[in-house]
């Protein structure tokens, strides 16, 4: 099963002490080498940007950034250029959302795939406009 992939979950794999049963779960599955998660452009600075951070805050290191860049490098993730700006606006818009969230939800809504997400915002707009989420 093909799967829209968040940040939040994403980098809950960097971070062991994040773990989520979601998370896990989506790991099992790009693991697997049979499926694949398909992400909105904005994932690759989303993550970058939260491990960026995190070094800053002497929660992981330089190496460890690398090193798990290079992991994720290996995982099916495509991603996805461009997205309807019509569409991501009117989304945040209706669902209050962040215009980065909201490009999520409308990747999954238009691809028709359930959406592998921790944030809570996002999980409840997914499951009113009718996205399944993954579990």
């Amino acid at each position: 099963m093909a799967f829209v992939l968040d940040a939040s979950v994403t980098l809950s794999w960097a971070f062991p002490d994040e773990s989520h049963p979601i998370a896990f779960r989506a790991g099992q599955l790009l693991e697997s080498s049979e499926e694949s998660a398909l992400v909105p452009s904005l994932w690759w600075y989303e993550v970058r940007n939260i491990l960026i951070v995190n070094e800053r805050r002497g929660r992981t290191t330089p190496l460890r950034t690398a090193s798990f860049l290079k992991d994720l490098a290996d995982l099916s993730i495509v991603t996805d250029f461009p997205q309807d700006e019509d569409i991501v606006l009117e989304l945040a818009r209706q669902t209050r959302l962040t215009v980065y969230d909201a490009a999520y939800l409308a990747l999954a809504i238009r691809e028709r795939l359930p959406l592998a997400t921790l944030d809570k915002a996002l999980q409840t707009a997914a499951l009113a406009a009718g996205v399944p989420l993954l579990s």
